[in-house]
């Protein structure tokens, strides 16, 4: 959010907690993306605060829910308040229970990828409508042919994530993996380290797809722990993840701090892997070492 968005927005949860009999005086800025996260005082509450049209909130609410009543390593709602949706000034605000971090922060591997094969074993259960990952293919595909919305990409590194975005879905496609409900970025940054084990966050999203999908958001070691990995698909699933998140950082609107260092290390990783990749050109009959006549 911009700075004065978030001028109103603060005002607006402390505001919104308050009338729900939340002591609330004081907020900390915990992340600031296309949502405001905010820690809440004295009541200890975690706040999530979007413009009115965003219309994710509600069904967020609703699958936290019910994936905490399957028993699922996700993050709450605040149970002193109705689990709902709250407006005020331009703003939907959610009220969610707040974890303070245990040390360490980092999570254990085999931790990690037990809770995220736990979420992925309720989200099975769960018949609620949802993006195929493909649609994010979709958009990254029309920035990346869009000049004026990446107008500092290359012509090369046009081809590079527009040929990288294509011939993994299609990779992705023909392995004909079996395909459920994910959270769609089980990155460290959505999953949090408390006293109950690690919870994730941020179930907005949510994408239907591979299992592999999800752990190619992950730290490449998580793979190592989850059961039942193809690992061609998990290779294919990456390198589709990394030319997405590439294609955003180019965005004359990405406003990710450092974002543009992060687009260059990546478009790097993923030409550094289609070398690599690439098939050693064969000799013709009577040509020399190096191909040539």
């Amino acid at each position: 959010m911009l700075a004065s968005e978030v001028s109103r927005a603060v005002p607006a949860a402390l505001a919104i907690a308050a009338s729900l009999g939340l002591p609330a005086d004081d907020a900390v800025v915990l992340q600031n993306s296309n949502k405001l996260t905010l820690r809440l005082l004295p009541c200890d509450v975690l706040a999530r605060v979007a413009p009115a049209a965003d219309q994710i909130a509600r069904f967020e609410i609703e699958l936290a829910r019910r994936l905490t009543e399957a028993g699922c390593p996700v993050a709450a709602v605040d149970p002193r308040v109705a689990p709902d949706v709250h407006e005020r000034d331009g703003f939907v605000v959610t009220l969610w229970t707040y974890h303070e971090a245990v040390a360490p922060t980092e999570i254990a591997p085999p931790d990690y990828a037990d809770a995220l094969h736990r979420l992925h074993t309720g989200m099975r259960e769960l018949d609620v409508p949802a993006p195929h990952f493909t649609d994010r293919v979709t958009r990254a595909r029309r920035l990346v042919a869009d000049r004026d919305r990446t107008p500092a990409l290359s012509a090369a590194d046009r081809e590079l994530l527009g040929d990288t975005l294509d011939d993994r879905c299609r990779a992705i496609a023909e392995r004909g993996g079996a395909e459920q409900l994910l959270h769609g970025e089980p990155h460290p940054g959505n999953v949090l380290a408390t006293r109950h084990g690690p919870l994730f966050i941020d179930l907005e999203t949510v994408c239907r797809g591979p299992v592999e999908f999800d752990l190619a958001h992950a730290p490449d070691e998580i793979a190592e722990h989850y059961p039942g990995v193809d690992r061609t698909l998990l290779h294919d699933c990456r390198m589709l993840v990394l030319a997405i998140i590439a294609t955003w950082r180019w965005d004359r609107d990405d406003q990710l701090p450092d974002g543009r260092r992060l687009g260059t290390e990546w478009l790097d990783r993923i030409r550094a892997e289609r070398v690599h990749s690439r098939p050693a050109p064969r000799n013709r009959p009577g040509s020399g070492p190096n191909g040539r006549r």
